[in-house]
């Protein structure tokens, strides 16, 4: 009889560092069947990127002026950079993981990241989900960062785990919680 494969999807904000890799794995060791990852890297949104800077570069006197307006073909060379550069920070991840023994896989995401996520778990029968992101107090004040929103949408655990820090620094986080 063939042992079946326990698949965890990862959503990432940024590659994942050596440290987190070795977290990661460590969560699954006691785990018997072959334990696949999905990891997920969101690209950035080009428009959305340089409405932000434009706005924080807005003060009263540049209210007054003419609006700002935004070359299309910068728009698109920066989607194209953002898209890159998603890329290799999804090979790192890819690539610390496996240099940890993991099975590894992964796929850059255009679309809204959560919706994403829950895609691949139905995709890959998904056994639990976790989600590596800096800390984001406001989003998760009011439950609307990525792991509040997919525990909503999931009938599998879901774990949220600070990027690029020990376990140990993140006692009084969220920890795994059932759908």
């Amino acid at each position: 009889m063939t042992a079946s494969t326990y698949d965890v999807v990862l959503l990432v904000e940024q590659a994942m560092s050596d440290l987190d890799a070795q977290q990661v794995r460590g969560l699954h060791e006691e785990i018997e069947d072959p334990v696949r990852y999905h990891v997920l890297q969101p690209v950035d949104d080009a428009a959305e990127r340089i409405e932000s800077a434009m706005g924080a570069l807005a003060t009263g006197d540049a209210l007054a002026g003419p609006p700002l307006a935004m070359d299309p073909g910068d728009v698109e060379e920066l989607q194209h950079e953002l898209l890159q550069a998603a890329r290799e920070e999804l090979e790192r991840s890819l690539s610390s993981l496996r240099a940890r023994g993991a099975d590894a896989v992964g796929d850059v995401v255009v679309d809204e990241p959560v919706h994403a996520l829950v895609d691949k778990v139905k995709q890959v029968t998904g056994a639990e989900v976790i989600v590596l992101t800096r800390p984001h107090v406001v989003a998760e004040f009011f439950h609307l960062d990525w792991t509040s929103r997919a525990r909503r949408k999931l009938g599998v655990p879901v774990l949220h785990l600070l990027e690029h820090e020990r376990f140990e620094a993140q006692a009084g986080g969220e920890g795994a919680t059932g759908a």
